[in-house]
């Protein structure tokens, strides 16, 4: 089967390794030749890193894998013979509706046209379009080789075999497909994640505790769990079960969660205190943040092998 993705920026190029990791065919798509002769050289630099320390995902070798992985600046010629296009434009809404305008033009039937936004909602990126029923947003999350988690969302319109679709070509792909029934801002990952943010900023902006400790809260405490299971399995597992676990623990929930304050500003002082405990911790430099991120990356890489591991067992 043929896949195209639009875009060879960061997302593009992680979503052709994953996909060329499960052994379709890819072409990548941009408008400048230099962009993707970079996103080439890219890849076969990472592949190839990967498969020297056994961490290369699929059956295919690095070689294998480019082998799959070919380039194209001619719209059409991009999507000819494909089944699944990706989307991975910057998230800027007229782009994308411009790419998927054209794209309506060009494409038959029986295509799904994905895009890799994280917030735009698929109401306004697809309304109007002909082929809104083959429409669909499939959300990874950064990075999306190590994190499998895939957000799928669905627009008012699109087709049911369209996500059905999709779900399990992510599946099949080695990716964590998660369904949401209708959009909604932010999804779901995003929601999550900001409520966590919204209540650490308050808690240091009211002098509560330093970032740094609120950060190991969550690596060395909350996360660790989280890494393997879900708040609502773990309300599960922390009582006799759920009903257990809300006859037990309701009140107690609902009078700390009443004392949760305001949405937070994001400005002023408390952005001052984090940036600058941040700072002294990972100083803003881009040889530095590039350091921990590709850490931060080693880690991921190793957490997802531990999770395969412990699946198996």
């Amino acid at each position: 089967a043929d896949f195209f993705f639009s875009s060879s920026g960061l997302i593009g190029r992680s979503w052709a390794m994953v996909f060329a990791a499960g052994g379709f065919r890819v072409k990548l798509y941009d408008i400048a030749q230099e962009q993707l002769t970079t996103a080439l050289e890219n890849i076969r630099k990472q592949m190839k890193e990967m498969e020297m320390s056994g961490v290369l995902k699929g059956a295919l070798s690095a070689e294998q894998q480019l082998a799959l992985i070919s380039v194209c600046t001619d719209l059409k010629a991009a999507v000819e013979g494909a089944t699944f296009i990706q989307e991975c434009t910057p998230e800027n809404l007229e782009l994308k509706k411009k790419i998927f305008g054209q794209l309506d033009l060009i494409v038959g039937d029986s295509v799904i046209l994905s895009s890799s936004t994280s917030c735009l909602l698929p109401s306004k990126l697809f309304t109007g379009l002909k082929h809104v029923k083959q429409c669909i947003v499939s959300h990874p999350v950064n990075p999306p080789y190590f994190v499998p988690l895939v957000e799928i969302v669905p627009h008012p319109e699109t087709d049911p075999s369209t996500t059905e679709r999709t779900y399990a070509l992510m599946k099949k792909i080695g990716q964590s497909p998660v369904k949401l029934n209708r959009e909604i801002e932010g999804f779901v990952l995003n929601r999550l994640q900001y409520a966590v943010i919204s209540e650490a900023w308050r808690l240091v902006g009211e002098g509560v505790i330093s970032p740094t400790d609120l950060d190991l809260v969550m690596s060395d405490g909350l996360g660790m769990r989280y890494a393997f299971i879900g708040p609502l399995e773990t309300m599960h597992l922390n009582a006799e079960g759920v009903s257990s676990y809300c006859e037990r623990y309701a009140e107690g929930m609902k009078l700390v969660l009443n004392t949760f304050g305001p949405v937070p500003e994001f400005s002023g002082e408390t952005v001052q205190k984090v940036n600058q405990a941040l700072s002294e911790k990972i100083p803003v430099v881009p040889k530095v943040l590039d350091a921990r991120r590709k850490w931060r990356d080693e880690c991921l890489t190793g957490l997802a092998k531990l999770k395969t591991q412990m699946k198996s067992d």
